[in-house]
């Protein structure tokens, strides 16, 4: 913004001008619109159960599912170990976060774009467009847990002392979400070809997340595979979380890994996902 005199002396003359470049994550004004953000999430969750038979069932059926086909193939068909834990809560356990994450991921990189019509019309933080499809898959976590918790009653496993670090998992896979949401996000309005790469990318990722099966040296092997699921950020984290709320050893070391990668990325999203923003609008 630049203030100069204007052909009427004495009038004040301003001119504003876009901002350039990489900017600031400016966090207070999307606290400042956090009512818009509540109306948003509320929005996305009403959206997606609309005209539904079940309903937010559905969050519950999806991992459930998932744990029974994998439960049948991998535990039964193909004898995937999974240590002293039976299989279908082993599976269902990583499924919980990893559910989480791709819902999430697919949700907020489509966001932007599935937002046409609120963007190019009324000014607000954009981050708060994959920011509330983000929290929208908060409500389907949540719900979901409540399975797990009469999953972990039937088998008679009690969560042990690590549960208390589970929430702070869970935050830091909600920071990987934002991070690598917003990205996509971003690179979405401008790129449609990411439309099709975002489910084809989730669906990879998965299998390259030991979500179903254990790491390869938590089975008593290692070499160059374990070594390159140690670049997953989301390795370190399913593990985490299954060990946290399993009440089995949490690998510190791998869930510091991932916290410092994720971090990283949720920054390089944000700050990228501002830089482009002002061109949404335009290209939309």
């Amino acid at each position: 913004m630049q203030t100069s005199e204007s052909d009427n002396p004495g009038v004040p003359l301003t001119i504003v001008e876009p901002p350039r470049g990489w900017q600031g994550l400016d966090l207070g004004e999307i606290w400042r619109f956090r009512d818009l953000l509540y109306f948003l999430v509320w929005r996305d969750v009403k959206v997606r159960y609309k005209q539904t038979a079940l309903g937010a069932a559905w969050a519950v059926l999806q991992p459930l599912l998932t744990m029974a086909v994998f439960t049948i193939f991998f535990g039964k068909l193909a004898g995937v170990s999974s240590g002293d834990l039976p299989y279908p809560i082993f599976a269902f356990a990583g499924l919980l976060p990893w559910t989480f994450f791709a819902t999430a991921v697919a949700a907020a990189g489509n966001s932007v774009v599935g937002s046409e019509r609120l963007i190019t019309k009324v000014y607000f933080p954009r981050l708060a467009v994959p920011f509330a499809a983000v929290g929208a898959a908060v409500v389907d976590f949540a719900v979901a847990c409540v399975l797990l918790a009469a999953l972990m009653l039937s088998w008679g496993i009690a969560p042990g002392v690590g549960l208390l670090v589970a929430p702070f998992i869970f935050g830091v896979v909600f920071l990987a979400v934002i991070g690598v949401g917003t990205l996509l996000a971003a690179l979405n309005v401008a790129y449609r070809d990411f439309r099709y790469v975002i489910p084809f990318l989730v669906q990879l990722w998965m299998f390259a997340t030991p979500t179903v099966y254990m790491q390869p040296a938590a089975a008593g092997e290692s070499g160059w595979l374990q070594a390159l699921l140690a670049l997953n950020p989301m390795t370190g984290l399913i593990a985490a979380f299954r060990a946290s709320v399993l009440g089995t050893p949490i690998p510190w070391a791998e869930l510091a890994g991932s916290t410092v990668t994720v971090v990283g990325t949720c920054l390089l999203g944000c700050y990228y996902f501002r830089k482009v923003e002002d061109t949404f609008a335009d290209v939309i």
